[in-house]
């Protein structure tokens, strides 16, 4: 077992497994987190699509100066590089992403063993409480028929 799983462990002794996730997280793994997470959104896909418009409008267009005439060799070089650091930063998050799943697929599997053994209690405790009942109905019975016994035997 890893060390950041020990971890999670310890920790979840008093924590459910989000926020003991979030708490073993250092700096750059929460910042690949959220750059992850902006990238992976709809607000990012526009906001890009935007600037890419304006610079292909604006390079189209420009009467004096075009700083990356046609075919944008420098947008090309742009984007090639946000792709090169956006790969790993996207994996980093992903593989965390498989740890946290790891890590509560372990905390719902101790959850369900707790629930089971409580189960079991419950059946063990319903079973005496059933069979107490059983036993106090026969002893009942058994009364009730030396009582007619013993009234059918003074008739």
């Amino acid at each position: 077992m890893s060390k950041q799983r020990m971890n999670y462990m310890n920790i979840f002794k008093h924590k459910n497994w989000h926020d003991a996730h979030k708490e073993t997280l250092n700096y750059g793994q929460r910042l690949a987190d959220s750059v992850a997470n902006g990238m992976g959104s709809w607000r990012f896909i526009i906001i890009q699509t935007l600037i890419v418009l304006v610079w292909m409008g604006l390079n189209i267009v420009g009467f004096l100066h075009h700083w990356d005439a046609y075919p944008f060799i420098l947008l090309n070089l742009l984007f090639s590089t946000q792709a090169a650091y956006a790969a790993p930063i996207i994996m980093m998050a992903q593989n965390r992403q498989s740890e946290r799943d790891r890590t509560q697929a372990t905390a719902d599997y101790h959850t369900n063993l707790e629930a089971k053994r409580e189960i079991e209690n419950l059946q063990i405790k319903l079973s005496e409480i059933e069979t107490g009942k059983l036993d106090h109905i026969i002893t009942m019975l058994e009364e009730l028929m030396r009582e007619r016994a013993a009234d059918n035997s003074k008739q």
